[in-house]
């Protein structure tokens, strides 16, 4: 069974949320206690520096060199030994509430301890006595190492606890100091945020999947009446529309109206293929004259095969009866017979084609195409021919032109005027392609007209040259090679696309056209 959307928009959050968490989880518990111990070490090295500078002023030889040293660094009076010594008990209190380190401050030249923060002076100043000399050093691990003093973390057996220290002397080279943290605070810290953040995230998760899960019904809901409507859609009752709610969206009323327009143009176009097939049966009806429509072909391709037949016949013979003595002579028999012979194919190709666009056994493949592009093919592979007699083509398109029929029929058609064209040119010898977008009955479509100058065609004669085998001038389409089927191809391929065609005389030549939707 396949999921909702509600439940898929739940999941994904409650895995988003999941991943949040975990990832925060993560940096908090592998990064938090580094973040902290680099704190307290800062710390450190700032008590280092700052009872550092507060010993070197109690050493400071003089009430005007102490005044010099005191004004530079605070611009403030200098101080006596008694604001001296409150400064630095001040900063070792302060270090002691705020940060929980311990400290002791004794001079090794006369072994006596100067200040201390911690009950056990005893214990500190002999563990700075063994790191002095290198003991233990197993069981410290060096954080930072400066020129007279150095921060590392050690363990104390005693305690089984972990301590940051800081231990070494001051800049007299005489004063030695240790200070010391526990670790175990900041363990403790990153565990509580660790828990929190546990509890939160819990909390947050189960309450937003809540909230979205019904949150995600109001988009959900328009969406199945949609389901709905389309199911109806589906088994033909078009009476069934999309009514916009009060808490649909935009999105979802622009695809319900969408489906209401699919639903009028659906019941319209049904209604046009009944009309269709209504239609459909009048033209098979009109299949019962295929026989008398048989006769009539027999008839016009026996007349029309008689006369090159007769040639090839007669040229053949000569040859046989050795009338040809000389090279000349039998290649210019020879040469008869093979033009005949080709016309004769030509007429074959162009009957089989017309045979099978008379009878439906090619059906138009609708696509759309790019009706510059196909012209230009045309004339491109006619370029030889219009060199040869000398005839002008005038065909100008700013860019693609897309229309919508059979790509290989329409180039059928094309060819066929275009090979008319300049079979008949005369006088200017020129050849003029147009292209005209224009609407009509509310629907866009393209003239294409092919015209040539030359002698008009009789209007007597206009209806007649989409006949079958229909010659206006016998003699001239003898000479090239035509057999009337061309204008009769494009008859029936025009006729298959539903679209007009027609021939009209002009001034000073012929204009074939035909029409394409757009």
């Amino acid at each position: 069974m396949k999921s909702s959307i509600r439940s898929r928009f739940t999941v994904i959050f409650v895995s988003l949320m999941a991943l949040s968490v975990g990832a925060v989880w993560c940096i908090n518990n592998w990064f938090l206690e580094s973040y902290y111990q680099n704190y307290k070490i800062r710390i450190l090295e700032n008590g280092y520096h700052a009872i550092d500078a507060i010993l070197r002023e109690q050493q400071a030889e003089g009430e005007k060199a102490l005044s010099e040293a005191e004004g530079e660094l605070n611009g403030d009076a200098p101080l006596s030994g008694e604001q001296e010594a409150k400064r630095l008990s001040d900063t070792i209190l302060q270090m002691r509430e705020r940060s929980n380190i311990t400290l002791l401050i004794y001079d090794s030249m006369q072994d006596t301890a100067m200040v201390s923060s911690s009950r056990d002076i005893d214990m500190l100043r002999e563990r700075v006595r063994q790191y002095i000399v290198g003991y233990d050093a197993y069981l410290r691990e060096i954080l930072r190492e400066h020129d007279n003093y150095m921060i590392q973390k050690t363990f104390d057996p005693r305690s089984k606890t972990f301590y940051l220290e800081s231990w070494g002397f001051f800049s007299d080279n005489r004063t030695i100091f240790i200070m010391r943290t526990p670790l175990e605070s900041i363990r403790e810290s990153a565990s509580i945020s660790n828990r929190f953040l546990m509890w939160v995230g819990l909390f947050v998760i189960l309450s937003g999947s809540l909230i979205l899960y019904f949150i995600t019904k109001r988009i959900t809901a328009p969406i199945h009446r949609l389901s709905q409507l389309s199911e109806k859609m589906s088994q033909l009752d078009f009476e069934a529309k999309y009514v916009p709610s009060r808490h649909s969206t935009e999105e979802i009323d622009i695809l319900g109206n969408s489906m209401n327009v699919l639903s009028d143009q659906l019941k319209e176009t049904i209604g046009e293929l009944k009309s269709a097939n209504n239609q459909l049966q009048l033209d098979i009806e009109k299949k019962t004259q295929i026989d008398e429509m048989r006769k009539d072909f027999i008839a016009n391709v026996s007349h029309e095969l008689k006369t090159p037949i007769a040639l090839i016949q007669g040229y053949a013979e000569g040859l046989v009866e050795g009338m040809g003595d000389d090279k000349e002579s039998r290649d210019y028999y020879c040469g008869v017979i093979v033009d005949e012979a080709g016309k004769m194919n030509q007429m074959v190709r162009q009957l089989l084609t017309l045979t099978a666009l008379e009878f439906g056994n090619e059906q138009a493949s609708m696509e759309r195409f790019d009706l510059t592009e196909l012209i230009n093919g045309i004339l491109t592979s006619s370029g030889l021919l219009l060199k040869q007699k000398g005839i002008g083509v005038d065909f100008s398109c700013a860019g693609p032109l897309y229309v919508w029929g059979d790509e290989f029929k329409i180039e059928e058609v094309v060819t066929n005027y275009v090979t008319n064209a300049i079979n008949h040119a005369d006088g200017e010898k020129r050849i003029e392609i147009r292209t005209d977008a224009r609407e009509r009955d509310g629907k866009r479509e393209v003239l294409v007209s092919v015209f040539n100058t030359g002698l008009p065609i009789p209007e007597d004669d206009l209806p007649r040259i989409w006949t079958k085998f229909y010659k206006v001038d016998k003699a001239r389409t003898r000479e090239y090679g035509g057999s009337g089927i061309g204008l009769s191809i494009v008859k029936a391929i025009m006729e298959s696309h539903h679209k007009a065609y027609g021939v009209r005389n002009r001034e000073n030549g012929v204009e074939f056209w035909f029409t394409l939707d757009c």
